[in-house]
């Protein structure tokens, strides 16, 4: 596996977004402006995508990176469903999108278009597809809240500059790697800019608010 410094800063982000998320849950003992729809999304996507972890060891970084993503993911949605639930409970009735209707058409356009049609292409395929809309949900449930805390908006701006991040990295890639481009590399960089672009509104207000140093509040 070859590695620039663009897909090891990408790694970092996101592992720095559970960070960031955890010790806001963790410090406040709360969870209020977090999605459980979309760590319920993650923690989907995660399962999906590494459960070649039973047979595939191709590289330590690897398998002990899919291993954080996969605790922190179901970490997460414990500490809202029960441990700090009555925190949750006070916006749940703002957490209200309908993921089932990001699930299926992910599920549906794999079959589509994965290069074979095995469990684990359909599964990975599906990942990718529904990480790219995963995030809506907290982005909507943010448009909702009067002020959003200033650790969700970290947490957030963290993982759409862990894509962005990836973005530069399949650049590099591309202009070293003979055989970077298969048909897998089309649905995962086509996927990375639909997420990337879902994000750019937020990146807008959110370095406003950083650069005025106001509460970042997001358009209705």
């Amino acid at each position: 596996m070859i590695f620039n410094l663009f897909r090891l800063l990408a790694d970092f982000f996101h592992l720095l977004t559970f960070v960031v998320l955890l010790y806001k849950i963790y410090s406040k003992k709360s969870c209020s402006g977090i999605s459980l729809k979309t760590q319920i999304l993650y923690c989907l996507v995660f399962t999906m995508r590494y459960v070649d972890l039973a047979w595939n060891f191709e590289h330590m970084y690897n398998t002990v990176m899919k291993i954080l993503f996969l605790a922190f993911s179901y970490a997460t949605v414990y500490l809202i469903m029960f441990k700090y639930q009555t925190s949750y409970r006070q916006h749940a009735a703002h957490d209200n999108f309908r993921i089932i209707f990001l699930i299926v058409p992910s599920f549906l356009l794999a079959l589509a278009i994965s290069d074979k049609l095995r469990p684990f292409e359909v599964l990975w395929t599906t990942s990718i597809l529904l990480e790219s809309v995963a995030i809506l949900p907290q982005l909507f449930l943010l448009t909702r809240c009067s002020k959003v805390d200033v650790m969700t908006a970290d947490y957030v701006f963290l993982l759409g500059a862990y894509r962005a991040l990836y973005i530069f990295n399949w650049i590099v890639r591309y202009m070293t790697e003979a055989n970077f481009v298969r048909y897998s590399t089309y649905i995962s960089c086509g996927a990375g800019l639909v997420q990337t672009i879902i994000y750019l509104d937020f990146f807008y207000y959110y370095l406003q608010s950083r650069w005025y140093g106001k509460d970042l509040e997001l358009p209705k």
